[in-house]
């Protein structure tokens, strides 16, 4: 028995130009400069040598950071002859978390905390220019606080200075990704 030939059904007009629009706009958002958040732009150098306060969260978030651009780390210990000096050298001078006391309630309990990260550094070629002058980056963050949930809170502080900390890692590659040549 034969079956009767089937054509399929004409695409919708708006399907259509729907596909064609979802097909494109890979293209003209890479055309327009449009960028993924995780993909990191190119750093003007590729040899830095960092140092760092001992027990540095942010300069370990950094490390890995940085190591993932493509940057190779070199040790603070003198080099071994014969390898290629680092091109920039960024110095950490302060990693510090902060915790302090924002609102009470009239029993003279803790109601709201403010936690703070700061992080100060400069960059300066080997030569002594500096590229990035002394500068601090401070990231904040409220917190709610019951007696009643102490336990609670104490994770969700750690959570909230690692998102800080995180946070200042990211505007810090940001500064070094900024910088167009040395």
């Amino acid at each position: 028995m034969l079956t009767p030939f089937c054509a399929p059904a004409p695409i919708p007009r708006r399907r259509w130009l729907a596909g064609l629009a979802l097909a494109g706009a890979p293209l003209l958002l890479s055309a327009c400069g449009f960028r993924l958040r995780g993909a990191a732009a190119p750093l003007a150098f590729s040899r830095l040598r960092l140092s760092a306060p001992a027990h540095s969260p942010v300069a370990r978030l950094l490390r890995s950071s940085l190591q993932a651009s493509g940057v190779t780390l070199l040790p603070d210990d003198p080099l071994p002859p014969g390898s290629a000096p680092p091109e920039v050298l960024l110095d950490i001078g302060l990693d510090q978390s902060e915790r302090a006391v924002a609102g009470t309630t009239a029993a003279g309990q803790v109601r709201e905390l403010q936690l703070r990260q700061r992080l100060r550094f400069r960059l300066r070629t080997l030569a002594g220019r500096e590229l990035i002058a002394d500068t601090e980056l401070l990231q904040q963050r409220e917190l709610s606080f019951t007696e009643a949930q102490a336990l609670g809170k104490e994770a969700e502080e750690a959570l909230l200075f690692q998102d800080m900390q995180h946070a200042l890692v990211r505007q810090l590659m940001a500064r070094l990704a900024a910088l167009r040549s040395l």
